[in-house]
């Protein structure tokens, strides 16, 4: 396999579901300069008459349900739904490697006028679900994925509410081919775009993971609950919901903790160890995600990005993270190491002395350690 890089940001087409179009450009950037083409204010219109019929549809009980963190997407969603009249049901997975900063975000959501259900799971359970994906997939995130995706349409469900309102449509920003491939009644959207690794939960199936064990992730076929992305009716930025959650508390971090960006994927210890491993399987990391938002948003130059990137890449590794991950699901750093190194792309790495190296990395001249 060739790694091919996208002429106008800095993915490759090893991240699932990205594409190197004739032109050399990426879907994912066609994607949004499409959305950027399209009328904003025509999406805006649809998204107002879609919460109008809502709340004349609902009578009592909430016009809505929002999948929530720490994070400030949610932040954003809960203050679109606000602002907006709906009256709001959010919903939390809480993640064992949920931290302060996280916590304090959550709470300052909460403040903001919505009823709110913080959910865990049974920590044997996960802890056992966990290592077993990252074994078997080097994912160490699907059945926090599992969860995010499936827990909010068991209680939309349970509490008869009629719209779930997610954020971002990851698909969007990072790439798809066929909009009907999009259908979010189905589980085979998210399986495909919801960084599962193709997989569902009966692909899992053993003693321990099962229906009974995890009931709340299981759902019923003929759930009947509306599902939409803001992002497919108005502007996704980071930068910019950034500016709008910071005026009503919320709270960022003091150093990057992956990526580029200190206001994004802070709120759990244990996201890091998903995006490192986006190294190994496909030789990029959260900072190639991050800047190639910014090309597109006309905020950097590829070339900037470029350089951006060779900084981002010297801190590599997020060693405090997989500490504190490697002692909840109880394995030692070796055996960490050992199973990363498992699911290391030999279509695209080579050892090169002691030094694994990308073939055709986008960074000539690197310095490979």
């Amino acid at each position: 396999m060739i790694q091919k890089w996208c002429k106008s940001c800095l993915l490759s087409n090893t991240r699932p579901n990205i594409y190197i179009m004739g032109d050399g450009e990426c879907n994912a950037c066609k994607n949004h300069r499409n959305n950027k083409n399209n009328n904003r204010a025509h999406g805006k219109k649809k998204l107002l008459k879609l919460f109008s019929q809502i709340k004349r549809k609902k009578k009592a009980g909430y016009d809505c349900l929002v999948p929530v963190s720490g994070g400030k997407d949610s932040t954003w969603q809960v203050l679109t739904c606000l602002n907006n009249g709906l009256k709001v049901l959010a919903v939390t997975y809480k993640s064992p490697g949920r931290n302060s900063l996280g916590s304090q975000n959550l709470k300052n959501l909460v403040s903001l006028g919505v009823d709110h259900i913080d959910f865990t799971l049974n920590p044997k359970v996960e802890k056992y679900f966990m290592l077993k994906t990252f074994k078997k997939k080097g994912s160490t995130a699907i059945p926090m994925h599992f969860s995010i995706y499936n827990l909010p349409y068991k209680f939309a469900e349970l509490f008869g509410i009629p719209l779930i309102v997610w954020g971002e449509n990851p698909a969007e920003e990072y790439g798809y081919l066929n909009k009907n491939d999009l259908n979010l009644k189905g589980g085979r959207w998210w399986q495909k775009h919801g960084a599962l690794s193709n997989t569902s939960i009966s692909s899992w199936k053993d003693k321990v993971i099962n229906k009974k064990n995890l009931f709340p992730l299981t759902l019923n076929s003929k759930i009947r609950v509306k599902s939409i992305f803001l992002s497919d009716f108005i502007e996704w930025d980071p930068v910019k919901i950034k500016k709008i959650v910071k005026k009503k508390g919320f709270k960022f971090s003091e150093n990057v903790k992956t990526g580029i960006y200190n206001f994004a994927d802070i709120d759990c210890d244990f996201i890091s160890i998903h995006h490192y491993l986006k190294w190994y399987k496909f030789g990029l990391t959260r900072a190639f995600d991050n800047l190639s938002i910014e090309i597109r948003n006309k905020r950097v130059s590829r070339k900037k990005a470029i350089s951006m990137l060779k900084m981002s890449l010297k801190k590599i590794r997020p060693k405090d993270d997989i500490k504190k991950f490697c002692k909840f699901v109880g394995i030692s750093i070796r055996e960490f190491n050992l199973i990363c190194e498992k699911f290391r792309n030999k279509k695209i790495w080579e050892k090169r002395g002691k030094n694994w190296k990308i073939k055709n990395f986008l960074i000539k001249n690197f310095i490979w350690q």
